[in-house]
């Protein structure tokens, strides 16, 4: 089988506003990119996921687009993109753009027209109801808390956004609609970027009226004729975030034969941490039995006819050192044994910016210190049904998405040498010793396991294409795995706790030279292995 370039590649995510800030006003951009794309061959990543860009008054950090076809000027100009794609590509690095469809901004021309009245061409570009009993049409919520509905007071009817009221939703049945998408695609696509990662696009196939929102029963027609309008014939790569997908939905969106896109982000992983049927700040202790069955699931039912995406953390979620590892006594063992567990696995691996240096989670002690509009509105929601202070900043400390915001520390100096200025959001304080520059000069350091990682996958078709088998599924803390491909079988191994464990590997047989290890581990007996704290390794088998 012919295997796509995106297949063997790993990308790299980038927040532009926390990157790097290029003319001092304290916000990231895409000249200060530019400025480090050196950096990022070094690390040798093939593509840059980069987190919109686009013109957007902000109200959810660019994810409220109002012109897809204009840069913010925080971030530069359409020239700066452009020699941004093409030094990129010098590098032979593919940028792939976030591309939010679902919704525009409240300040994209498109609404300010279907504001104008029931009978403006625009006003069917959204989705308008009238109201129920003198209020909200249904029941439906936004993910930012509160009503899904918001009324406009000139016209007396509500329009509908699931996500911030600044966010209206698209109304997709709109052929219109679709072809201004398409179009708009069709556009960044010609100038030679490497694809699209799209926003919750398991939603714009939503029957508002049924209260359905993710996989409504056009959603794969949709992407269908997207594919169809757009990324036929193109060698670009495209990665669907999907909240709601299964192993089963997931063979729809990628099953080459299907066109509709490379592969999806699911998060059946990251969601074993909420209370069931509640939200992200219900939160509970992670099952790492289930855990791995839930990461077994999406290795071995994807194997045949789809394909999988690898990460740990993005810019909505926790980082992962903090959240599942050590990020004190054991950061460096367990930023590395992380990676070493997600690098092995079958399927795209992603990193975000500054997980490569082991970078860890922002602490805030006051909800001032607050910039995420999700934290804010949960914080305030919930305060007024009696949750304390306390309670709340903890859950904002743990799950909030300013966690992976803060400024990538590239040096021990006062602002990180992210900018000379104050940073939209602060700097972590651990810049001191957790920086790029320091992880540059340590040959022991977490950078240069992640680039030891991605030249492993480029030379062996084993991590690409192996099968995957779980071993000691049922032991509390250690995660073991094989893959295997064409007679060759590959061990990995880590621990993921603070205490050392003791186990026995002895059916795989025996261990012959050894791939990586984040303890200078140079051989292991399977019969008997002694795991320290967040070890983790890989070997050969003979």
């Amino acid at each position: 089988m012919m295997m796509k370039w995106w297949q063997n590649a790993v990308v790299y995510q980038i927040y532009p506003r926390s990157f790097q800030d290029s003319n001092g006003d304290g916000i990231g951009d895409i000249q200060g990119i530019i400025s480090r794309l050196d950096y990022l061959q070094e690390l040798g990543i093939d593509a840059v996921w980069l987190s919109p860009v686009y013109a957007s008054p902000n109200d959810d950090n660019g994810y409220d687009i109002s012109n897809y076809q204009a840069i913010h000027p925080d971030y530069g100009t359409m020239a700066d993109m452009d020699e941004l794609i093409e030094k990129a590509r010098d590098r032979n690095i593919r940028i792939v753009m976030d591309l939010v469809v679902n919704h525009t901004s409240d300040e994209h021309q498109w609404f300010i027209e279907a504001k104008k009245g029931k009978d403006s061409p625009y006003r069917d570009y959204y989705i308008w109801r009238d109201p129920v009993a003198g209020g909200v049409p249904n029941n439906l919520t936004s993910a930012f808390s509160g009503s899904a509905w918001t009324l406009d007071e000139n016209s007396g009817q509500y329009y509908l956004h699931l996500f911030s009221s600044k966010q209206p939703d698209l109304n997709w049945e709109n052929e219109q609609v679709r072809r201004e998408v398409y179009d708009m695609m069709n556009f960044w696509l010609d100038k030679g970027i490497g694809g699209f990662r799209m926003d919750v696009i398991d939603l714009i196939g939503k029957v508002p009226d049924k209260e359905i929102t993710a996989d409504g029963p056009k959603l794969h027609d949709y992407i269908q004729e997207m594919h169809q309008e757009t990324l036929k014939g193109r060698d670009v790569m495209t990665v669907g975030e999907t909240w709601s997908a299964t192993p089963e939905t997931a063979r729809l969106y990628s099953h080459p034969d299907r066109e509709e896109l490379s592969m999806i982000f699911q998060f059946e992983h990251i969601l074993l941490e909420e209370e069931p049927d509640k939200s992200k700040w219900d939160i509970k202790d992670l099952d790492l039995v289930e855990w791995k069955k839930v990461l077994t699931k999406w290795q071995v039912e994807l194997t045949a006819d789809g394909w999988n995406s690898l990460f740990w953390n993005n810019h909505d979620t926790p980082r992962v050192v903090s959240r599942w590892g050590n990020d004190t006594t054991y950061r460096k063992e367990s930023a590395k044994l992380f990676a070493i567990l997600l690098h092995h696995m079958r399927g795209t691996p992603y990193i975000f910016q500054g997980e490569e240096i082991g970078m860890t989670n922002r602490v805030i002690q006051s909800v001032d210190e607050v910039d995420d509009i999700e934290s804010r509105n949960m914080y305030y929601e919930r305060l007024e049904k009696g949750y304390s202070e306390e309670e709340l900043l903890h859950l904002i400390n743990v799950r909030g998405r300013d966690n992976a915001r803060t400024p990538i520390q590239w040096d021990d100096s006062k602002h990180a040498g992210f900018t000379e200025e104050t940073p939209w959001l602060p700097v972590q304080p651990n810049h001191v010793e957790v920086n790029v520059k320091q992880a540059l000069e340590d040959k022991e350091s977490v950078f240069y396991t992640y680039q030891k990682l991605i030249r492993l996958r480029k030379e062996n078709p084993i991590l690409v294409r192996g099968d995957f088998k779980l071993l000691l599924p049922a032991h509390p803390t250690v995660f073991a795995y094989e893959r295997q491909f064409e007679g060759e079988r590959w061990l990995v191994c880590g621990n993921i706790s603070s205490e050392p464990q003791e186990i026995s590997l002895s059916e795989s047989g025996e261990a012959d030279v050894m791939i990586v290890s984040n303890y200078s581990r140079a051989a292991v007996d399977l019969k008997a292995i002694q795991l320290k704290p967040y070890e983790a390794f890989s070997i050969k088998l003979k």
